[in-house]
């Protein structure tokens, strides 16, 4: 490590140490979370009820009880929102219907672009929207999240992590509408009881609000109104009672789907036309636990990866985007402190989906899958097993490669159990191989201590979790382990994790980005709010990630990061600057090629980057980011700029450019002879681009487009998409994907189109 980083990091260090000591003491009279838990009652739902978004139905006045107001989290925290929020609750055998009315001082400043299904919804979106929690199972730890706008765009997700992220991924049958007047909005939400899974018997549930006003900044919440908890945090969840005993009926749901598709492989080749019928059943199992059944899975809806830029000699992450797997994937989760950059124990697309490169996945038919998840009493359940159609001579021109996969049968076990208050224990077992080695398998057991009353009213976590694994083409050592320490609250955020990945551990069905290390990470994270003149918050952070080789006897590379402020203003536009500092040892034999032609020598190496960047409010009508990036890297110089704009000239349209562009130089090893390579030195020139437009003319009614290329791939890509829900169990998708390629004497070639139409329907027993 440079001698100059070292002064900035310990520079960091004490300024941090000194402004948390500023900021604990400004923050003595902050306002503290009440012991006791809110309720609200709900009142009897006897007739039909009018979804319109006016709450003007008679059971609305005849409601017994209502959330008068809220009390705000943001910008002061123990305030008094600008506007009144009024929120009611009506429950029926087969619905639960909210309705919330939103005064608003200026109606006419009212933010809310967004008009899609699924549009993102979350905490500090900048759009005008109400966000509701429900903890069915009151097990303070799992919960349900549906939030919808001014305009009527709606989001829902599942609770994640006890309340620390969302699974965004997760889709329900229910309905919203939404109205304005002179006042301000209103909304009325029907959530059918056969789309929630909940603990049968229980006449109360977890239940909060928040609302967000972006013009503000401001946030507003019903329960445990403190920064230091998320919303999210079903553990600090106020109480919706008087629930009536629901009615799930048979609790069977099926849908079939019908898909018609017309594809172009070459430019030369004929169009081919085929089509299919897939079948998805689900039928809950009690209350508590659904089980599900998918037959000859079709993913044609499913929106393509996003292309990414990478200048590293380690494997770029790609999230799973297909429905089936994404429903009830939070009962999956294992450990804590694990993610994309340190190891995945269970990652779905190492089903259906076959690795041909490093950023290349050709998908193999799915015959039919089967799977289990929900809770019973104090135990979480997940189950999944899916088998894989056999593929041969699977042949990709453009890589001169062929592939034979056999079929395939894989899947997962996952258990846990409640344990104390907030806690938990579990297992987790994996089988099964895609490309069809035998013997592969892998295990492990997790231990989650959690309480949200430490220090009678924060947030401290500590995780210990094992896992093995075998393959017959495994050697070495096959075990991985590790432990965090999490103290999450605000104005700081202290995490330390120590993992232990040894170098034969490569589960099939995880994702393992390096193998053979000890990794260390720690990271701060101080908010202090001074109230300066147009000045929200001034972020500082401090992170340190360590990855030592197994004996930890030497680093085999590192990343420092100091951000001495990121600041975010009233207006929500924000700045930030950090300075990098990096380090990392190519042990021999490592093919990597760092620019074309050049491969990387040998050797340590060791540099500091700086980056600047500024991002305006997401609530504008033109919006955008930029970031740059620039400094040593390994043996030459690299900058990096990255910049979006956002443009919604009208309500229902959106167009997004985003790019992305590398350029450096290093020094690297370039063959001159056969078998003869001396250093030489080469430039570095990556870039990406990317187009999305969205027209959201209702939220049951958009079509999106996304086109990106990349220098990397050279390929320009079209994924065009339009979904209509012409009922809320009904929908229809087509799909038009493009791409070309730009050969070596940058001539743009064909190279395959597509057009599937996809149709289904929902029939719910």
């Amino acid at each position: 490590m440079t001698r100059f980083l070292r002064h900035v990091l310990c520079g960091a260090c004490l300024g941090i140490t000194l402004l948390s000591v500023h900021v604990a003491r400004a923050q003595t009279e902050a306002a503290t979370t009440d012991g006791g838990r809110p309720t609200l009652r709900a009142g009897a739902l006897t007739s039909s009820l009018i979804l319109d978004g006016r709450l003007g139905d008679a059971a609305w006045a005849e409601a017994p009880d209502s959330i008068a107001g809220l009390t705000t989290v943001e910008p002061r925290e123990g305030g008094t929102p600008v506007a009144r929020t009024m929120v009611k609750v009506l429950a029926g055998p087969d619905e639960l219907v909210v309705g919330i009315r939103c005064d608003d001082p200026d109606p006419s400043k009212i933010a809310a672009p967004s008009k899609g299904r699924d549009a993102f919804l979350g905490e500090d979106i900048d759009e005008d929207h109400v966000l509701l929690v429900f903890d069915t199972h009151q097990d303070g730890r799992s919960g349900y999240v549906f939030a919808c706008n001014a305009a009527g765009a709606r989001f829902d997700g599942l609770v994640v992590d006890q309340g620390e992220e969302t699974n965004s991924a997760w889709d329900a049958i229910w309905e919203a509408k939404t109205t304005r007047d002179d006042r301000g909005w209103s909304l009325e939400m029907r959530i059918p009881a056969k789309s929630l899974g909940f603990e049968k018997g229980l006449a109360t549930w977890g239940f909060n609000v928040q609302r967000r006003v972006p013009r503000l900044q401001e946030t507003s919440r019903w329960a445990s109104p403190s920064r230091d908890y998320e919303v999210y945090q079903t553990s600090r969840a106020g109480v919706l009672s008087e629930l009536p005993r629901f009615d799930l009926g048979a609790g069977l749901s099926i849908r079939p789907a019908l898909v018609g598709r017309a594809t172009k492989p070459g430019k030369t080749l004929e169009t081919e036309y085929d089509g299919d019928l897939s079948l998805d059943v689900t039928k809950t199992l009690g209350s508590s636990l659904l089980s599900s059944l998918t037959v000859n899975t079709d993913f044609a809806e499913t929106e393509v990866d996003a292309q990414q830029v990478n200048v590293s000699r380690f494997p770029v992450f790609f999230p799973e985007k297909r429905s089936f797997f994404l429903a009830g994937a939070d009962i999956f989760q294992f450990g804590v402190g694990l993610d994309e950059e340190t190891l995945l124990p269970f990652f779905t697309r190492r089903i259906g989906l076959f690795g041909v490169s490093e950023d290349e996945q050709v998908a193999i038919p799915i015959d039919a899958g089967a799977k289990v998840t929900g809770r019973a009493g104090d135990f979480g359940l997940g189950a999944l097993v899916v088998g894989t159609r056999r593929a041969d001579r699977l042949f990709l021109p453009e890589e001169d490669l062929t592939f034979d996969i056999p079929r395939n049968t894989m899947g997962a076990v996952r258990v846990t159990r409640n344990v104390l208050e907030e806690s938990s224990v579990g297992m987790l077992a994996t089988f099964g191989d895609q490309a069809g080695r035998d013997q592969s398998w892998s295990g492990g057991l997790d231990f989650t201590y959690r309480t949200s009353t430490f220090r009678e009213d924060q947030n401290f976590g500590v995780g210990v979790w094992g896992l093995m694994n075998d393959r017959e083409d495994l050697s070495g050592e096959k075990s991985a382990y590790g432990m965090r320490m999490d103290y999450p609250n605000d104005p700081v955020d202290v995490a330390l994790s120590s993992i232990r990945i040894g170098d034969g551990f490569n589960p099939s069905m995880g994702f393992v980005p390096r193998t053979g290390v000890h990794i260390w990470d720690l990271s701060t994270t101080i908010t202090p709010r001074p109230w300066w003149p147009g000045l929200r918050e001034a972020t500082q952070e401090l992170n340190v990630t360590l990855y030592n080789r197994l004996d930890n006897s030497t680093w085999s590379s590192y990343r420092m990061s100091a951000r001495p402020f990121d600041v975010l203003f009233h207006s929500g536009d924000r700045i930030e600057f950090e300075i990098i500092g990096e380090g990392d040892r190519v042990p021999p034999d490592t093919a990597y090629s760092i620019a074309d032609g050049a491969d990387l020598a040998t050797g340590s190496y060791e540099w500091t980057r700086f980056v600047v960047g500024a991002r305006s409010a997401e609530k504008r009508r033109v919006r955008g980011y930029v970031l740059w990036e620039s400094g040593d890297y390994y043996n030459g110089d690299l900058s990096t700029i990255e910049a979006g704009l956002a443009v919604r000239p009208f309500g229902f349209l959106t167009l997004e450019v985003t790019g992305e562009r590398s350029t450096g130089t290093v020094l690297g090893l370039v063959e001159v002879a056969p078998d003869v390579d001396a250093l030489a030195l080469a430039r570095i020139k990556e870039e990406l681009v990317a187009v999305r437009t969205e027209i959201n003319f209702s939220p049951d009614f958009q079509i999106s487009s996304f086109t990106q290329y990349d220098t990397q791939s050279r390929e320009l890509g079209s994924n065009n998409r339009l979904r209509w829900t012409f009922h809320p169990q009904g929908d229809l998708f087509v799909v038009y994907n493009h791409a070309v390629v730009r050969d070596l004497d940058q001539r743009w070639r064909f190279q395959s189109n597509q057009i599937p139409l996809k149709v289904q329907y929902t029939w719910r027993f």
